[in-house]
């Protein structure tokens, strides 16, 4: 119940109003977010780099309901690609479809990540196109198909395993040797289209695991890029550790190198399995987001870690 109430919140622009004037909300926030400057965030990456840890920089942001919105939330990614390359930081970039303007149409997004695409082509750089919720799923996988056709091979995809169609998705987009980063979904979702259980999720999520590795092996083991800025075909995100385990091994058992394999979590969380994943060889990436507009990015947190949610909701009445 709680998880559905707070995936709610994340859209209520009422409840922004109220929870992002609360102190000590940035406080917890600030956990999860490195800060709401591009500065924040290249800081945050160099201290991941120094313990041997990859990032993919996320501007926040989503749903921007004007073209200029649209334009400027490109530019700032754009920005963003040329501050990581000032700083020398190992890092790519991940952005939101609806941020660039897929909720206003389909031709504006595509001009907008047509410049950022273009951007890191430049920096031999690559960009993770984040999924949304299942309205924009398939204009997602369809999007990614147009960049395709228009020579863009530098760009990959967000796969989420409660959805019932993502194995086949995932057998679709192996076929042209995409890189996708799976990872078990952070929206609510109705149960015609999504799994309801957890066990099943993570039933799903293993076999979904199975599939990129056989597809990595299968095109030929692609590996992470030395700089750590192109990430190999399977980027495995999650802080289960039981996930992580039954990837480990089935890699290993099929002769999988470690690095053409990546495991991915988000700023904040499981730094301790972070680093212990680095000194057993494996490549980690750390998802690091930054910006002003972090309260949705905020609210889907807490609905997925039942800890910070009791620590929020003392705070909210005791404050």
């Amino acid at each position: 119940m709680f998880r559905s109430f707070f995936i709610y919140l994340s859209k209520a622009a009422w409840a922004r109003k109220i929870v992002t004037k609360w102190s000590f909300a940035w406080k917890l926030a600030s956990r999860f977010i490195a800060g709401e400057n591009l500065a924040d965030g290249i800081n945050t990456i160099k201290q991941l780099n120094s313990k041997g840890i990859n990032a993919t920089l996320d501007h926040l942001g989503e749903h921007t309901d004007s073209p200029e919105q649209a334009r400027k939330a490109t530019t700032d990614i754009i920005l963003a690609f040329n501050a990581i390359e000032e700083a020398g930081i190992q890092s790519n970039i991940s952005i939101k479809l609806t941020q660039i303007g897929l909720g206003i149409s389909t031709d504006l997004c595509l001009e907008n990540l047509g410049l950022i695409l273009d951007k890191a082509k430049v920096y031999n750089s690559f960009v993770r196109i984040d999924m949304e919720d299942s309205p924009v799923t398939q204009r997602t996988l369809d999007i990614l198909q147009t960049l395709r056709q228009r020579g863009y091979d530098n760009v990959g995809v967000v796969i989420q395993a409660y959805l019932y169609r993502s194995e086949d998705d995932i057998r679709k987009l192996l076929e042209d040797c995409y890189k996708v980063r799976l990872c078990k979904g952070a929206y609510k979702e109705p149960t015609n289209i999504a799994y309801p259980k957890m066990q099943d999720v993570n039933a799903s999520y293993d076999r979904c695991a199975v599939l990129l590795i056989n597809g990595a092996l299968s095109n030929d083991c692609p590996k992470i890029s030395s700089d750590g800025k192109i990430p190999p075909i399977p980027s495995l995100a999650t802080h289960d550790p039981k996930r992580i385990d039954f990837a480990k091994i089935y890699a290993d058992k099929v002769g999988l190198p470690k690095d053409a394999l990546e495991f991915q979590m988000l700023n904040g969380i499981r730094r301790d399995l972070q680093e212990q994943l680095v000194k057993e060889g494996y490549w980690v990436r750390v998802y690091v987001p930054y910006g002003t507009e972090w309260y949705p990015y905020f609210m889907r947190r807490l609905a997925e870690r039942p800890a910070n949610l009791w620590f929020f909701i003392y705070n909210f009445f005791h404050h």
